[in-house]
């Protein structure tokens, strides 16, 4: 009936996003933040070049998984409204706290309607207290602060490497090298193959590309 079709395809939706996988680990100034770049659905791979990694604003970004559709629906309502708020405020910026309880808001609120099955990464350098944080949220609207993530089934590989690595006053360097430890264990390991990765770096400078297996400019 209609109702075992929805739960059906919800849970496929589930599965889908669990496919993914998005990284971040918080450094001294900064934050890390990876994902890979595919694009696949059941058994197809559409593309390997997509960018999951979304700038929000000048110095936050949200690394991102889950379904295509709603990868880009969630990812774009909540990068226009952060852009409306400072638009609409004379130019103030949410800080990266403010931006990560608003996405869980909206997250809780999608669950009594249409949930989003998309579960995130939010990185974001605050000047005002020139400190960077992180941000682990998934699609039942969970929300916590955290030094390190992964999104996926990447976790049962990577969460225990970055326990043993990450430690106080990492450098940029050390953490994206914590970040590429993790891709070659999967490489090693991971049942799917996921051959490229896109690397952002958030810092006091704003959001910017470190490394890409596929540029995604290219279509």
């Amino acid at each position: 009936d209609a109702i075992t079709y929805h739960c059906g395809a919800l849970s496929q939706r589930c599965i889908n996003s669990k496919m993914d996988t998005v990284f971040g680990v918080k450094y001294d100034g900064g934050v890390v933040i990876a994902a890979d770049q595919g694009n696949a659905r059941s058994i197809l791979m559409y593309q390997k070049n997509l960018d999951k990694v979304v700038p929000l604003s000048s110095h936050s970004a949200l690394g991102i998984s889950g379904p295509n559709a709603d990868l880009v629906n969630f990812s774009e309502y909540i990068q226009k409204n952060i852009a409306l708020y400072e638009l609409s405020n004379d130019g103030m910026k949410l800080s990266t706290h403010a931006q990560a309880n608003f996405m869980r808001g909206e997250l809780a609120a999608a669950l009594r309607r249409g949930p989003y099955q998309v579960n995130v990464l939010l990185g974001g350098y605050d000047a005002g207290t020139e400190s960077s944080s992180l941000y682990f949220l998934d699609y039942m609207a969970s929300l916590q602060k955290v030094n390190y993530g992964c999104q996926g089934h990447a976790s049962a590989f990577c969460l225990s490497i970055m326990d043993r690595d990450w430690n106080e006053g990492l450098t940029e360097d050390e953490a994206i090298a914590i970040v590429e430890h993790c891709m070659k264990e999967l490489e090693t390991r991971f049942l799917i193959a996921q051959p490229n990765f896109i690397i952002k770096v958030i810092d006091k400078d704003g959001v910017k590309t470190a490394k890409f297996g596929a540029d995604p400019a290219d279509t």
